[in-house]
C-alpha cells in the first residue's frame, strides 16, 4: 500500500535531516509513512520512533514496516514527545498536513469534496467533533474560528448562515455544511478556482484538533528534545503554521532580549536553535505537478547547538 502514498518534499527532508547510521530519529506525524519509511531504510544500528494521534496509522505503521526491527510505534501527539519518548533524538520530522487517506476518507469527516459525517477529528477517541462546533458554538465563536483559523473573509456571513439554518435543523454532515457556506457567499467569490469551502473546513478542523496550539507546545519543548547537532524539520501548508515556526525558530537563534542601546548582553538568554536555512524550502514545479497537495507546502529547518 505504501506506494500509493505520496509523502510532500521527500528528498529535501531527507537532505534536510542529515540521516547518521545509528542516529535517533522521531517522525512525529507517520501518516502513512512516505518519510519514516526512507529513513528507516538509511539507518543501521539507528533507531526510528513512529508518532501519530491516530490508531488507524499506528496499526497500519506495525502491519506495513513489520520489516523493518530498528522502528517503534507510539500513538500520541506529537507535542507530548518529551512524555513520550526518553532519550534526545538526532532529528525529528513533521508533516503538519492532514494525511492523504484522512482526506480520501469520506466519514473521517475531512473533506468537502464528498458527503461524510461532520467529524474531523484526528484521534478519534477525542470526544470534541465538527459538528459539536458547529451546532453548539457561539455566533462570535463561528465567526473567529472560520475567521482567525480559516482565514475566511466571509466569516461573518457564514457564520449567520450556519447560525440561522441549525435553528431549523441539526447540521450533521459535510454536504450539508458546504451547501450552507456556499449560500452565505457572494456569486464572485463561488468562482474563484479555490473551493468555497476550503478556507472554512481548514478552520473547523484546526479548532477540532488544537493544531495552533499543539505547534506552540512542541516548538516551546523542542530544543531540549534534540542532541547537540540535531536537526528538526517541519513541512507546513498554511500560513498560520509557518508563522508559528518562522518566529519560533528566529527566537531561538536570537533570543537575547537586551534593548539594543546596551553594548553587552545582560538578559542571559542564550541561542538554542540555528536556522539551517532562512527562507523556507518550496516544492519542484515537477513535484507540484505529480502531487497537488504539495503546492502550499512549506520546510523550514533547524538545528541544535
Amino acid at each position: 500500500m505504501h506506494e500509493l502514498h505520496f509523502p510532500v518534499m521527500l528528498d529535501e527532508c531527507i537532505r534536510m535531516l542529515d540521516i547518521k547510521l545509528d542516529g535517533v530519529y522521531i517522525d512525529g506525524t507517520f501518516g502513512r509513512g512516505g518519510h519514516s519509511r526512507e529513513i528507516a531504510k538509511r539507518l543501521n544500528g539507528g533507531r526510528l520512533i513512529c508518532i501519530d494521534r491516530d490508531s488507524t496509522a499506528i496499526e497500519y505503521g506495525k502491519r506495513e514496516f513489520a520489516e523493518f526491527k530498528n522502528v517503534e510505534f507510539i500513538k500520541g501527539d506529537f507535542c507530548d514527545i518529551p512524555s513520550l519518548v526518553s532519550e534526545k533524538a538526532d532529528g525529528i520530522l513533521l508533516d503538519l498536513g492532514v494525511s492523504s487517506p484522512q482526506l480520501d476518507e469520506a466519514e473521517r469527516g475531512f473533506s468537502y469534496m464528498a458527503d461524510g459525517p461532520l467529524d474531523m477529528r484526528m484521534d478519534r477517541e477525542c470526544s470534541l467533533t465538527a459538528r459539536d462546533i458547529v451546532n453548539e458554538r457561539s455566533f462570535e465563536e463561528l465567526r473567529r474560528i472560520l475567521s482567525e483559523y480559516g482565514e475566511e473573509r466571509y466569516a461573518g456571513k457564514i457564520a449567520s448562515a450556519i447560525v440561522r439554518e441549525r435553528e431549523k435543523c441539526e447540521i450533521t454532515t459535510t454536504s450539508q455544511l458546504v451547501e450552507i457556506i456556499k449560500s452565505a457567499m457572494p456569486a464572485a467569490a463561488l468562482r474563484e478556482k479555490q473551493h468555497p469551502a476550503k478556507r472554512s473546513f481548514q478552520g473547523l478542523r484546526i479548532a477540532v484538533n488544537d493544531e495552533l496550539g499543539e505547534i506552540e507546545k512542541f516548538l516551546e519543548a523542542l530544543p531540549d528534545m534534540l542532541k547537540s547537532g540535531g536537526r528538526a524539520v517541519i513541512i507546513t501548508f498554511h500560513s498560520l503554521e509557518d508563522r508559528l515556526v518562522k518566529h519560533a525558530f528566529r527566537k531561538a537563534e536570537k533570543p537575547c532580549t537586551c534593548p539594543p542601546s546596551l553594548p553587552v548582553c545582560v538578559c542571559g538568554k542564550v541561542p538554542t536553535l540555528k536556522c539551517v536555512s532562512n527562507k523556507p524550502i518550496l516544492p519542484s514545479e515537477d513535484e507540484v505537478e505529480k502531487n497537488p497537495r504539495s503546492r502550499s507546502a512549506k520546510v523550514r529547518v533547524a538545528q541544535r547547538l
